[in-house]
């Protein structure tokens, strides 16, 4: 089974869409916790204990764990949820040539999906791309303001960037392990892309903090009932302020989610 079959399973398994975003900020670590050997590890098995319930997957970004005891919370993560049944993606948005997109492929060894950058072409994706076990989520359409600066760029065929993108990706889903990475604060946008790409499952980021549609994100993201909706700060800093209840207040948090999405699910 590749990815996307173990995520429609899990889907199935818990009736949710939810991707949680495990994004453990240092400075808003409980403070309870940050005595800890490892304080991001201590805290995400916590919000992993109260949300894997509602949780279709989770989606741990790479940026809160590039140093050594990081990667070291960050493997004892992955670790947890997989005991606990719930796929990993990635959130690392890697690419280069070479060697070098190869050494970054073997983040697959460990996560069961990643997120990748197209701007360096297809040959920057290879190695993720043949990984048929894999997930592979190409950046397309970002959720963040900035993402106009170059997304929306007009090219000869009359066609924005971010439409190309997802038709090379299209072109790219030789291995069936090819989704988008497309946000929900333009729902025009995800309904044009899924009439574009009927096939690739999204995951569609900018429904907690960001404020992005959670119908079109339903509607549009999901490829015969797979795709993720995820929410990062949240659910995770749901109960910032609760001291040792915070992770209740997460619970919480993404069961709310999933209630929320299941009304527009079929």
């Amino acid at each position: 089974m590749n990815f996307f079959d173990r995520l429609h399973d899990r889907i199935r398994t818990v009736d949710s869409v939810v991707s949680v975003g495990l994004d453990p900020d240092p400075s808003r670590i409980p403070k309870h916790l940050r005595e800890y050997d490892l304080p991001r590890w201590a805290f995400n098995r916590r919000i992993i204990d109260a949300t894997h319930e509602h949780a279709a997957a989770y989606k741990p970004n790479a940026a809160f764990y590039e140093d050594p005891d990081g990667w070291r919370a960050l493997e004892e993560t992955i670790a947890y949820a997989h005991g606990k049944d719930v796929p990993v993606l990635l959130d690392a948005k890697r690419a280069d040539i070479g060697n070098t997109t190869r050494q970054y492929a073997q983040l697959l060894d460990r996560a069961d999906a990643i997120t990748v950058n197209p701007y360096m072409g297809r040959d920057s994706l290879q190695p993720f791309l043949s990984n048929e076990a894999a997930g592979v989520f190409v950046l397309c359409r970002t959720s963040n303001p900035g993402g106009a600066d170059i997304q929306d760029l007009e090219l000869d065929s009359g066609e924005p960037v971010y439409e190309r993108v997802a038709a090379l990706a299209d072109l790219w889903n030789e291995n069936d392990n090819v989704g988008l990475v497309v946000g929900a604060t333009k729902p025009e946008e995800l309904e044009d892309l899924r009439e574009q790409v009927p096939d690739l499952p999204f995951l569609v980021p900018g429904i907690g903090a960001q404020g992005g549609d959670a119908e079109a994100a339903v509607e549009f993201g999901l490829a015969d009932g797979v795709g993720l909706v995820n929410s990062s700060r949240g659910i995770i800093f749901a109960g910032e302020n609760d001291g040792e209840e915070f992770a209740n207040a997460s619970g919480q948090a993404a069961k709310r989610l999933q209630r929320r999405l299941n009304q527009y699910r079929d």
